[in-house]
């Protein structure tokens, strides 16, 4: 029998689009070769040392659903889906700073989303009447408003739906894309409890979705190159023939291939005439080195305050603030004093602040507006050897963990349709 010619592919970003495309092609005997520009993988989804609070923590809190099921399976492919941690069926604990009010919406570990029929698992004070009303965000198209869509008002929104499309589209939702809203409730809320699940990376973003990975593939014999920033690509015949790295340049061989998993703004500079989104939004993560209370549930909803989401680690608290604009200029020390009083409310706690960090991601996520995903490029390029990955390109999804997986996922999947031509 003829040998087999191992095919080379080259993974422009560790990221975990980056990633999730490496894996992916290393595990269908490709030669691969990860190009990262920074000294350390994982992109906005990443762990490091803090020496504010004496922890590791993460960069942003990042919540995935069992129904995630690219992200799942990614977690799965590289072995560390155990590391994936939360209640046995999905139920989100709610506080209303307003008032104290306190309830846990209770979906069930069904296929179907029969807890809109119990008054006991509903949202306290909501109605069937109030879900069903929400059935014209489902199938809405991206370039529809929310708030053209449903009433962004009343029980039911502000004490669920605001928060959850909050979440996920990191936009004032009356202002974010219907289409987007939609295909989130689609894959949760619509799809029952079995798809609801909580479930968070106990041990640190990079410990679990990040460094197994990078070890994988440097096991499989690929090769992860930090601190190795693509300057320019150099265009021929329709292709990419050649990355340029500044200090060193790599020509590509015919059947090559380049997923380019980069962020919008380098990725415009790299390539004449792509379109990208152009407005982003912040999110503001604060991380304080105290123990949780014994009973803390891992994650706990908010309204009412400044605080949304509230994760507690084995050592730590963490919280969570979308759309944070607003928040970017405040003082670092009023922003942190103001936070540590909304946990102490929500927890219990009463002790003086700790050691502390606030993070603030100017340029978390695209806006998830019709206009901004307007211009969100799909995976296609002008060039035959060249595709595209990350949450900022055309996934059907806001920037998520999901979308980037199966962004990754899916630009794997057309590098190995390229080599079959």
């Amino acid at each position: 029998m003829p040998k087999t010619v191992q095919k080379t592919v080259h993974i422009i970003g560790a990221g975990i689009s980056g990633l999730s495309a490496a894996v992916r092609l290393a595990k269908a005997n490709y030669q691969v070769h990860v190009h990262e520009a920074m000294q350390q993988a994982g992109g906005r989804c990443r762990s490091y040392f803090d020496a504010a609070t004496g922890l590791t923590i993460d960069n942003g809190n990042h919540l995935l659903l069992s129904g995630n099921s690219a992200a799942v399976g990614y977690a799965r492919s590289i072995g560390t889906e155990a590391g994936l941690v939360g209640p046995a069926t999905a139920q989100f604990p709610f506080v209303d700073l307003a008032n104290d009010a306190r309830w846990t919406l209770q979906l069930g570990d069904g296929r179907l989303p029969l807890w809109v029929l119990d008054d006991a698992r509903r949202v306290p004070g909501t109605t069937l009447r109030d879900y069903l009303a929400l059935m014209p965000l489902i199938w809405a198209p991206t370039t529809r408003l929310v708030g053209d869509a449903i009433r962004c008002e009343g029980t039911l929104y502000r004490n669920l739906v605001q928060p959850l499309l909050l979440a996920a589209l990191n936009v004032d939702p009356p202002e974010g894309s219907a289409g987007l809203a939609g295909a989130v409730v689609r894959e949760t809320l619509l799809a029952g409890g079995k798809a609801c699940r909580p479930l968070i990376a106990r041990d640190g973003l990079s410990a679990v979705l990040v460094e197994p990975a990078v070890e994988l593939l440097r096991n499989s014999g690929a090769n992860v190159q930090f601190g190795h920033e693509l300057r320019k690509l150099s265009f021929a015949d329709g292709k990419i023939g050649a990355l340029d790295f500044g200090g060193d340049s790599i020509a590509l061989g015919p059947d090559d291939a380049v997923v380019l998993a980069v962020p919008p703004r380098p990725a415009a500079m790299l390539l004449p005439g792509v379109k990208t989104p152009g407005k982003y939004r912040a999110i503001v993560n604060a991380h304080f080195n105290y123990a949780p209370p014994p009973g803390q549930p891992p994650l706990v909803g908010v309204v009412g305050g400044l605080v949304e989401w509230l994760f507690a680690f084995p050592n730590r608290l963490s919280v969570t603030i979308s759309n944070g604009d607003r928040l970017v200029e405040l003082p670092r020390e009023q922003l942190a004093a103001e936070i540590w009083r909304e946990i102490c409310t929500l927890t219990g706690i009463a002790a003086e602040l700790p050691a502390w960090q606030i993070v603030r991601e100017r340029r978390a996520t695209f806006e998830a507006t019709p206009e901004q995903n307007a211009l969100r490029p799909g995976p296609v390029t002008a060039w035959n050897n060249l595709v595209l990955a990350g949450d900022w390109t055309d996934t059907g999804l806001p920037a998520t963990i999901e979308g980037s997986v199966r962004s990754g996922n899916r630009a794997a999947d057309l590098v190995q349709a390229i080599g079959r031509r």
